[in-house]
């Protein structure tokens, strides 16, 4: 890793912007999400994610202001049907969501199944168009080094923006050795997302510096107020 990026000083207005604000908990109401937007709002993050089925009402929310509407798609297992993710995507795009995190079938690229787990990204990224930001979930708990190398590819190839490391919603979240190898294999041409686990400035900082420039977490107004 670039020493400089190691020792990096990282301001509030810098974590804020790589920010995600996220809910994604089943039982979330409308008043969960009115705080999730404002939130976000108030604190200039990047994004709020949530599931695809409170897009329009995040979006309305969040009018005027310059913060990103996020979703999830094929979440949380990535074993929907390639049409099936497509068809959620697209949806969300006509609510108002401008990023999509989609799971990677994570079975077809253990089975080595590659232009299967290839032809499901390609299907949502045809769906969205170029003028949405793609974010391809690969979980990395549940992969090898040499899988999560292959996964990165496969997403590099079918056109995403992003590889992001997890659901948050498997056997472990993000850690700094996946984000590093993610860079190192993704390089300039994709970015990485860290997801999962991250509640304080410690380890969201951790993660930016070891190459990530999105963190998704529930946690973004905690880990302000725990900037040093």
């Amino acid at each position: 890793m670039n020493d400089q990026r190691s020792k990096a000083v990282i301001s509030p207005e810098v974590m804020a912007r790589a920010i995600d604000h996220t809910v994604l908990k089943p039982d979330a109401v409308s008043g969960d999400l009115d705080v999730l937007a404002d939130e976000a709002r108030a604190h200039g993050f990047c994004a709020v994610c949530v599931n695809s089925c409170h897009v329009a009402l995040v979006g309305e929310r969040l009018k005027g202001s310059d913060v990103n509407v996020c979703t999830v798609v094929g979440f949380p297992l990535g074993a929907m049907h390639p049409k099936a993710k497509a068809c959620e995507a697209e949806i969300a795009v006509e609510n108002g969501a401008s990023e999509i995190d989609m799971v990677l079938n994570v079975g077809a690229l253990i089975s080595g199944e590659l232009s299967t787990a290839e032809a499901d990204i390609l299907e949502v990224r045809h769906a969205i168009g170029a003028g949405s930001v793609l974010k391809v979930i690969i979980e990395t708990c549940l992969l090898t080094d040499k899988e999560k190398v292959l996964a990165c590819n496969i997403a590099a190839s079918a056109g995403a923006d992003f590889v992001k490391t997890s659901t948050g919603f498997s056997s472990g979240g993000a850690t700094l050795e996946d984000v590093r190898l993610m860079k190192q294999t993704v390089g300039d041409h994709l970015q990485v997302k860290a997801s999962g686990g991250i509640k304080d400035w410690h380890t969201a900082a951790g993660m930016l510096r070891a190459g990530a420039t999105r963190i998704g977490t529930s946690a973004g107004v905690a880990i302000l107020q725990d900037a040093p």
